[in-house]
């Protein structure tokens, strides 16, 4: 097959030359980089990249291969990709095919060969960067913002049910819901192994349709955007905050804090990789964390009459968790079920099963 050249071409004024991986797919979206050195197969599949073409900054990518085991959802919701070099001869026992076999097979513009480094310098410095890859050097993106309708895109349209595939871990079996604003399924999938039966509810279920399925607490997910485009549905959030155990994930710890009036800001560039170190500040103690998210709660925003900040990032001080001093309610920046990225904070899903467990603790009114 002939090589055909690509650009990506920045609302900065920049152009960077690679060639495509795949078909010559034209397409724009927010720029952002993750710096994992594994994971590519997870982030090609996270929601949370819906709308944004990410950068791979690690120079090999597809080396393992991909499978149809290490998904996150069902179908790729980025914009768009930029890497080094993709392997196309990959070596795992797990491997089905390689990085460019899924790329083609989904339609996932892809640009290769391109100077990585050097576009992670330029959203570092500007931050707030849109892009298009396209076959003409002297194109321009023409979105420059943040589409406000990315839940509605990758969020489940219909209820979903999963059993738990093991015993309960803890003194009886409970039932999670998920509400879904674009949630990894490697959510569902650490919380069946916990003995839990899961509901997932698409984003905009009212609280009666929750109500309905009776759960023993919920869980707000994580989601591609900006936070402050769904006020709509934070009076909702916060009836469910107040009536059951809730633990927020990403834009679900965001949207929890907007909820409780809290605000959001947007970070300079952004929290993507699996080495982000985040402290505890009860215990004192360290993670490393998988992270993805461009906004951040505001600290002067928390109303420490009802919240305690949790977490912190060791790197920036950014608030990375929140915990209500009056209700069952707890929220993480970062993933606790990773993929990709290190299990250290797997212990969250495990305390908040644990607590569900417990019949005392399954309403709060």
């Amino acid at each position: 097959m002939t090589k055909q050249t690509g650009y990506l071409v920045l609302n900065t004024g920049d152009v960077l030359e690679g060639e495509f991986l795949g078909k010559p797919i034209e397409q724009e979206g927010e720029m952002v980089f993750n710096t994992a050195m594994t994971g590519y197969q997870e982030v090609l599949t996270d929601p949370s990249y819906a709308g944004q073409i990410v950068t791979l900054t690690y120079p090999l990518v597809g080396n393992y291969g991909c499978n149809d085991m290490t998904k996150e959802s069902h179908y790729p919701a980025l914009a768009g990709l930029i890497i080094g070099t993709a392997c196309e001869q990959p070596d795992h026992y797990q491997s089905n095919y390689s990085v460019k076999d899924m790329i083609m097979k989904y339609d996932i513009p892809t640009l290769q060969g391109v100077d990585t480094r050097s576009l992670t310098r330029i959203i570092r410095q500007h931050g707030e960067v849109y892009g298009k890859i396209t076959t003409n050097p002297t194109d321009k993106p023409t979105i420059c913002k943040v589409n406000p309708n990315l839940v509605k895109r990758v969020s489940v349209s219909s209820i979903q049910q999963y059993k738990a595939i093991g015993s309960a871990s803890f003194s009886q079996a409970t039932h999670v819901v998920v509400i879904d604003f674009g949630y990894k399924h490697s959510i569902t999938q650490a919380l069946i192994e916990l003995g839990c039966e899961v509901t997932v509810v698409p984003y905009d279920a009212s609280f009666h349709a929750i109500k309905r399925l009776d759960p023993d607490g919920v869980i707000v997910s994580n989601g591609p955007g900006d936070p402050s485009h769904l006020q709509d549905h934070l009076p909702i959030l916060k009836q469910i905050a107040q009536t059951y155990p809730t633990l927020g994930i990403c834009l679900g710890h965001q949207l929890i804090a907007l909820a409780f009036g809290g605000k959001t800001n947007r970070l300079p560039y952004g929290h993507r990789g699996s080495n982000h170190p985040v402290k505890d500040l009860l215990t004192g103690k360290v993670y490393i964390t998988s992270q993805n998210h461009g906004y951040v709660v505001d600290d002067a925003s928390i109303d420490s009459t009802d919240w305690s900040i949790s977490h912190r990032n060791v790197n920036d001080q950014s608030v990375e968790g929140l915990k209500h001093k009056h209700l069952d309610v707890t929220t993480v920046q970062f993933h606790p079920e990773a993929n990709p990225g290190p299990k250290d904070t797997q212990e969250i899903f495990e305390h908040f099963v644990e607590r569900l467990s417990k019949k005392e603790v399954k309403q709060h009114a």
